[in-house]
């Protein structure tokens, strides 16, 4: 009986990106489109790397095949 190979989902992948500790990091939305409205402190806030959260790290590195 083999053993089936788990597929890593791309467009989880394409997200997120792994530490070295494992944690995963995330891009913040809304920093595509409409800039000129938003104010340079806004912009500068969301154009910073955020951690995501313990309780979708779990979900999420299963899906990558990082575990």
């Amino acid at each position: 009986m083999s053993k089936v190979k788990k597929k890593t989902r791309k467009a989880v992948a394409s997200k997120f990106k792994v530490t070295g500790t494992g944690k995963l990091i995330r891009k913040s939305p809304g920093h595509r489109h409409k800039l000129t409205k938003k104010s340079s402190k806004r912009k500068r806030h969301l154009n910073a790397d955020k951690v995501l959260d313990k309780a979708h790290t779990k979900t999420y590195a299963m899906l990558m095949g990082v575990e």
